[in-house]
């Protein structure tokens, strides 16, 4: 009867903390679509790898440095970022997350132009944070 409840208890336990990993995961990810629409350089070097690859759905890729180089220059501005559909694969210390995302951005100044994109987004976890390691979308 104790190795029942022991046993019980375990899963209990591993089921809880793979819940708790989601939401603060999807946390961590909402944090950081705001942090690139409020240009938020700190959040965003504290939430990515430093061998981000950030990939976009017109074949663009920036680095780490790109994308906080770029928002500080204006070369990329997102007016907002808003995200649906969200399924999470969580194995070990690595995380996928796949979702479909509304994004209202402008390009060097241009006018504000709306993507509706499908987004897979690699996360791995660092201690107790996760971190983007690479991100890709297409339309």
């Amino acid at each position: 009867m104790r190795a029942y409840l022991a046993i019980l208890f375990l899963l209990i336990t591993v089921c809880c903390t793979a819940q708790a990993d989601e939401e603060k995961l999807i946390n961590t990810l909402k944090e950081f679509h705001q942090a690139l629409v409020n240009k938020n350089t700190v959040s965003i070097n504290q939430q990515t790898d430093k061998a981000l690859s950030y990939g976009h759905s017109n074949g663009w890729i920036q680095t780490k440095n790109d994308v906080i180089n770029d928002l500080g220059n204006g070369k990329i501005s997102y007016h907002s970022f808003k995200e649906d559909s969200i399924s999470i694969s969580i194995n070990n210390k690595m995380a996928n997350v796949r979702f479909v995302a509304d994004i209202a951005a402008t390009f060097r100044g241009t006018d504000v132009n709306n993507f509706h994109l499908k987004v897979l987004e690699v996360w791995v976890k660092k201690e107790k944070r996760w971190v983007l390691f690479a991100r890709q979308a297409v339309k």
